[in-house]
């Protein structure tokens, strides 16, 4: 699963905007790991509050560093650890309570709640995935496409950096970017594989309304998907000591679901108190000998297909295999 693309260089997006130093690099707290587990089966609870932590000089809790999902990677949104279609995992095997829970936590039954026509898109797409005969059937995430909101929280560990005016997200799959300047949303008809976003801190929380989402983007490989329709409130909820948070989601999209639901998505920080996994903390030490130690993302590019997932449909040229849904 070497599916990445070459981050764009943030300097070049934020032109004229210096990043701020963040203070907990200069002084990572451990965190504890359960030996031998690579995920967690629960999400912890987060509320809302006031942020306690370190601040940066414009204002922003300091929260910057590498961050990963804890509970599973993207194969599949309602039952995180069971696996891609044609090919259970190991957890599979075990009762569902036993296994993470739906990343969908409202409505109850853990299912998003899609209109007839809509579910018949994605059944369509999860039979059909272990064998994609048709374009429509590889996921777009093989395809060096990024991997949009929400499934950029659920691929490999990404970095967050902070700017004056900006919340910024580097991950495997492409850059994105979250105002906090109170600028207005761009035009209706510009479409985006991450959407526009425009946010706020509310405390502990950075509450974010993103639209303008291009609908290319899968939730993950049983084909789960919003349309150019969806709005997504975003809530960034960090705990007081600036180590864990939940991403809370609520999609909205009268052509594709009955009503609005919500999906909730448990992250935590690394440091250099953890050692790279090359999943997690996907990093490698940048700076000299005998200095304190420091990790970057690693810079790289996507190989069309480079991976054992998404399938490929033998014959079809690049330029026509495409999401025609």
């Amino acid at each position: 699963m070497n599916v990445r693309i070459l981050c764009a260089t943030t300097a070049l997006l934020l032109a004229g905007h210096a990043p701020v130093a963040s203070a907990q690099d200069a002084a990572p707290a451990p965190q504890p790991t359960a030996p031998g587990i690579r995920w967690q089966k629960e999400v912890p609870v987060i509320a809302s509050g006031e942020w306690t932590g370190a601040r940066l000089p414009d204002g922003q809790p300091d929260v910057g560093g590498f961050w990963s999902n804890t509970i599973s990677n993207h194969s599949n949104f309602t039952d995180p650890q069971a696996g891609p279609p044609g090919e259970p995992s190991a957890a599979a095997k075990l009762p569902r309570d036993q296994r993470a829970p739906s990343r969908v936590s409202d409505p109850a039954d853990g299912q998003i709640p899609y209109l007839p026509a809509a579910r018949a898109l994605q059944e369509d797409f999860a039979r059909n995935f272990p064998n994609p005969v048709k374009p429509r059937y590889i996921e777009p995430l093989a395809r060096c496409a990024p991997a949009g909101v929400p499934k950029s929280f659920m691929w490999h560990g990404y970095e967050v950096r902070q700017y004056p005016g900006h919340f910024v997200f580097l991950f495997d799959s492409g850059t994105r970017i979250i105002k906090l300047d109170g600028s207005p949303h761009l035009a209706p008809g510009i479409k985006l594989w991450n959407g526009d976003s425009r946010g706020h801190w509310e405390g502990n929380t950075l509450v974010v309304d993103t639209r303008n989402n291009n609908g290319k983007s899968l939730f993950g490989r049983y084909g789960d998907f919003m349309s150019e329709n969806a709005t997504v409130a975003e809530r960034f909820v960090f705990d007081a000591d600036g180590k864990r948070f939940n991403y809370i989601a609520t999609f909205t999209d009268p052509t594709v679901y009955s009503r609005p639901w919500t999906a909730t998505i448990p992250a935590r920080r690394y440091t250099v108190a953890d050692k790279p996994d090359g999943w997690h903390f996907d990093v490698k030490p940048v700076n000299a000998p005998g200095k304190p130690l420091q990790y970057e993302h690693y810079e790289r590019i996507c190989a069309e297909n480079n991976g054992p997932f998404g399938g490929g449909a033998v014959g079809v040229p690049s330029d026509e295999a495409v999401i025609d849904r």
